[in-house]
């Protein structure tokens, strides 16, 4: 099966949690995600990986249009059907591939992704594309789990989460956002970083990991020398603590 394919059925077997989440319906984030769009006065908006829909219910009250673009058919019908229960009439969605949009050059004001670049086939590609689509004059906006520029916590990181969920491809560094987004052609900042708090049980439920793979991550902890332990502040019930990272780009 294709990196697409197992995205979209990863997602769409799990696509009302991811509505319901709190890691992903509420944060910092959001609000400053708000605060940009507000700013650009009533901008066409792309939410690319749109996942719930949270960035798409953020905007919309402050954007002309917002489309909602996702992989997995079935999170778009989710997220469909919650924009209409919220009376979020310009929220339209499109089922499409973030390293092919299917969008005219110069669509947008504003393109964000937040917490989906990690499941990309090719990051790169996609930064390509939203360059292609956003208007001179707009921002572009990544918000994504990142991995430290530590070898020894990237790999750890990277195994917990490809065993959590098969449709995982790679956390960044921040610096390979950067070089990313140079070669895309943007001008970048990374406006901050946070440390997201993973309550394992829920984490897992999310993703529905099966045991086997579950068992496999609480081993990889358990195991894992104490300087990592110590950096994702791993718990007893082995929740854990990961990073995020905002950065802004434009042309």
């Amino acid at each position: 099966m294709k990196q697409a394919a197992v995205v979209a059925e990863q997602f769409g077997n799990t696509a009302a949690s991811y509505l319901t989440s709190s890691v992903h319906a509420q944060g910092a984030d959001l609000e400053a995600v708000r605060d940009i769009a507000r700013k650009l006065q009533a901008p066409e908006v792309l939410d690319l990986g749109c996942g719930g829909g949270h960035i798409s219910f953020a905007v919309a009250p402050h954007a002309a249009s917002v489309t909602a673009c996702d992989l997995s058919a079935q999170m778009l019908e989710v997220v469909a059907a919650s924009a209409a229960e919220r009376d979020l009439s310009n929220i339209r969605t499109e089922q499409a591939q973030a390293e092919h949009l299917p969008f005219p050059d110069a669509s947008f004001d504003l393109v964000v992704t937040r917490f989906s670049a990690h499941h990309w086939l090719h990051v790169p590609s996609g930064l390509r594309e939203m360059h292609r689509v956003l208007r001179p004059g707009g921002m572009v906006v990544v918000i994504d789990i990142v991995a430290s520029e530590i070898a020894l916590h990237d790999t750890t990181l990277q195994a917990v989460e490809l065993l959590r969920d098969a449709s995982h491809v790679r956390d960044y560094r921040v610096s390979e956002w950067a070089a990313m987004f140079a070669d895309a052609g943007f001008a970048h900042e990374y406006v901050r970083g946070w440390k997201l708090r993973m309550v394992f049980d829920e984490w897992i439920a999310r993703m529905r990991t099966p045991p086997q793979r579950t068992a496999a991550i609480r081993s990889l902890f358990d195991t894992a020398p104490e300087e990592s332990r110590a950096y994702f502040a791993v718990q007893g019930d082995y929740s854990f603590d990961i990073d995020a990272a905002f950065f802004t780009a434009r042309k």
